[in-house]
């Protein structure tokens, strides 16, 4: 006999076993993923594998500074040569530079459906695939029709990868260190000495052919060396392989599966993928109304409430855009004509231009070293106004003429790289990946490396003819580009450093639930961590179960 109410022992025997030997299991499946690269090694793989997509990513953006002028380059492409008799070609030398963008916004755009369906690291491998394809086209190019089609390849694949590089090294960074790791990304973009070495090569094709075929080189690496790396945990844990995310956690973290912290970061991640599903509204204990989790990406970045995903989503895209419209790509495209228009030599251009990318990179190693101390808000900021004061003073030498204007305006195309390389350079591949929620973090990080695609086609195109028919009023305009950044930032963007990805979720929710600004939100010491129950009370989450064992019921 049984007593009322109570199961029977058999019943209560029988559960208890089913649990132990499903725990069993899941440790199992959780120990058959295990990784051979762990912690400190797996970390600096990473950081190498994502900073090689991003050494390419900004080797095809600064190697064509020198080529436009090089001269078997322009013997084989005569549309790039600016001259009295072809006024016109200005802006056919904008458009061979600018249609890589063009390239690079398709592939970012075709990240919004294709990102979540083959994961980080499916796509940045096909990306890389991609590119490879492109620099081989460029590279056997006899036409400039040819070479257009082949910066456009080759821009789909950088596009594929610039908006998913950045998320995937973000999903495998801790919160401590995300900023460093990713700045380095942003300090490879620069490049420079190669092509000049080349430019002795004046009697042989090889003086271009061969600093476009090296981007081959980079891409294999970056194809080769991703498939050693993990998938991130949190895409992972979106398509219920649970076992492998935990595996994933625990080598990033250096830690036995069942640590207490490997154990928080995975149930904040499956909070938030649980929040996906079903909503916040009745909490995740009331499955009776979900929230249609099979929305298109699009229509998930208008969501309001309590994600935020709108107004992050927003923040990604009009972080992106500051970037171009800083004036940039005055240099990273047009640095060795900028020098020849203050009066240097073909050789002097193309040695201060070289100098000058290293320079650059130099300068953004400063804020590898500072940004997770002093956070993302200052840097920008800082960056901002030191572009701006430095514009403004390009545009005052430029209405100078003597030699002493021009040697001044060379030392300040330097400041306003040091300004940019500090504040800007790795920011905006940083920022977007970490203000959007797991949900939306693929659709967005398309949308926003668009922005930064589009923006970036627009400035390569006019700068061409602006200088040509403004001259240094150019340089005006972005100074008054870079005056507007300063009050956005400083109103609108919340602080990130020191936060996980999950952690941001909380901020956002947070503000909503007070009626006060991410911004205020973000700048407070004492918002609890995702994962603790006073965040999942901040979350709208009611019931949520905390053993990890039972995540198999979702698979």
């Amino acid at each position: 006999m049984t007593t009322p109410g109570c199961p029977p022992v058999s019943s209560t025997f029988e559960g208890e076993e089913k649990k132990h030997y499903e725990e069993t299991s899941f440790d199992a499946e959780v120990a058959s993923h295990a990784l051979r690269l762990r912690g400190r090694k797996l970390t600096i793989s990473i950081a190498f594998v994502a900073g090689t997509g991003f050494t390419l990513f900004g080797y095809d953006q600064g190697v064509m500074s020198a080529l436009l002028t090089a001269g078997q380059f322009e013997k084989v492409f005569p549309q790039v040569v600016v001259d009295s008799s072809h006024p016109n070609h200005a802006t056919l030398q904008s458009f061979v530079v600018a249609i890589y963008e063009i390239g690079c916004l398709m592939g970012a755009l075709s990240n919004l459906w294709v990102g979540d369906r083959l994961g980080r690291r499916r796509t940045i491998a096909l990306g890389g695939c991609i590119m490879i394809i492109g620099a081989i086209l460029q590279t056997t190019s006899y036409s400039y029709a040819q070479l257009v089609v082949a910066r456009v390849v080759t821009g789909i694949g950088n596009g594929l990868n610039t908006s998913t590089v950045p998320s995937y090294h973000a999903e495998l960074s801790s919160a401590a260190k995300r900023g460093a790791l990713i700045l380095v990304e942003g300090s490879l973009i620069t490049f420079g000495w190669i092509d000049f070495g080349l430019f002795w090569a004046s009697g042989s094709s090889a003086q271009w052919r061969v600093p476009i075929a090296l981007q081959i080189v980079l891409a294999l690496v970056m194809v080769f060396g991703i498939g050693f790396l993990p998938e991130s945990p949190r895409w992972l844990v979106k398509q219920n392989r649970n076992a492998e995310a935990v595996a994933v956690i625990s080598a990033l973290e250096d830690k036995p599966p069942n640590d207490a912290e490997v154990q928080r970061t995975y149930h904040a991640i499956q909070e938030v993928v649980a929040i996906e599903d079903f909503g916040t509204s009745g909490g995740l204990g009331d499955k009776q109304a979900p929230q249609n989790p099979k929305r298109s990406p699009l229509r998930k970045l208008l969501v309001g409430g309590r994600s935020q995903h709108f107004r992050r989503a927003s923040l990604g895209v009009i972080n992106q855009c500051f970037q171009q419209i800083t004036g940039i790509n005055l240099i990273t495209y047009y640095a060795t004509i900028l020098f020849q228009r203050l009066g240097l030599s073909d050789v002097t251009s193309r040695l201060i231009a070289a100098a000058n990318g290293t320079e650059y990179f130099f300068a953004s190693i400063i804020a590898i070293f500072i940004i997770d101390r002093i956070g993302r808000r200052k840097l920008m900021l800082f960056g901002a106004v030191g572009q701006c004061i430095t514009m403004i003073l390009l545009a005052v030498l430029g209405s100078v003429r003597g030699t002493g204007a021009q040697v001044v305006s060379a030392i300040l195309l330097f400041v306003f790289n040091s300004f940019f390389a500090i504040g800007w350079l790795g920011m905006t591949w940083l920022y977007p990946a970490e203000i959007v929620g797991l949900e939306i973090r693929a659709p967005a990080n398309a949308l926003s490396t668009s922005s930064n695609w589009i923006f970036n086609f627009v400035v390569v195109m006019v700068t061409g003819p602006s200088f040509n028919n403004i001259s240094w009023g150019t340089y005006i305009v972005f100074a008054a580009l870079n005056a507007f950044i300063i009050p956005v930032v400083y109103f609108f963007f919340p602080e990130t450093a020191g936060r996980s990805l999950e952690d941001m979720d909380v901020v956002f929710a947070l503000a909503y639930n007070e009626g006060v600004s991410p911004v205020e939100v973000s700048l407070r010491k004492d918002i609890p961590l995702a994962g603790s129950p006073e965040a999942d009370r901040i979350l709208g989450i009611e019931t949520i179960d905390r053993n990890v064992n039972t995540s198999k019921e979702r698979s």
